[in-house]
């Protein structure tokens, strides 16, 4: 029970943290948009893979930070709070999408090959600063660093499979036209809400973590 809680919570933060528009937003919509629903699909299949590799040298790491400087650990987490705070006040500050701004040419109609886009979906996703930050930061503190490296890891597991889900959604919306009218429609509203819900996880966190 206790890791059922544990991995709920996790993925409370985790749902709204996927969610808000960012470079790996970007790369699906901009691949929904020129190359189809598949092909950002396995851009997306990319990304997933890409965070089993984050929450791989997290594990590996995170022990070893615990045990030599509990002050360094402590940094780490508050600079996840903050970072949590930080993004939830961009979102909310965000217009909206803009879809039109994206330029396609005739050298971007091409096919692709659906192993160039789960390479693109894995790379785009490891240089990703924001699921760095997560997991160096967030999810140290949301996960007892005593849990068990193989629950942690089938932690990874389901968030992965929850970004799959998420951004095979936002295939589908941006690849049909009434659908993705209004998604964008409702943009700016999406953005504020999951950039409020951020900041209301950011100040439950530092104050769950001061009372300790």
């Amino acid at each position: 029970m206790q890791y059922i809680l544990e991995f709920l919570g996790l993925m409370a933060v985790f749902s709204i943290f996927i969610v808000v528009p960012g470079a790996d937003f970007a790369v699906i919509l901009r691949q929904s948009i020129v190359h189809g629903r598949r092909a950002a699909i396995m851009t997306g299949l990319g990304m997933g893979f890409s965070l089993l590799f984050h929450i791989s040298y997290t594990i590996l790491g995170l022990g070893l930070i615990v045990s030599k400087s509990l002050m360094l650990f402590a940094a780490i987490k508050w600079a996840g709070v903050a970072y949590l705070v930080y993004l939830g006040i961009k979102s909310f500050r965000e217009p909206g999408f803009k879809v039109r701004d994206i330029e396609v040419t005739a050298e971007d109609r091409k096919p692709v090959s659906m192993l160039k886009c789960l390479g693109m979906g894995f790379i785009t996703n490891a240089l990703n600063p924001k699921p760095v930050l997560f997991f160096l930061s967030l999810f140290s503190t949301l996960v007892h660093h005593d849990t068990p490296a193989l629950i942690q890891f089938s932690y990874g597991i389901g968030m992965a499979t929850a970004l799959v889900a998420w951004f095979a959604g936002v295939s589908y919306f941006f690849t049909v036209k009434a659908i993705r009218d209004r998604f964008i429609a409702s943009g700016k509203w999406f953005n504020r809400i999951t950039g409020a819900a951020l900041v209301g996880f950011g100040f439950r966190l530092a104050l769950s973590r001061a009372a300790d």
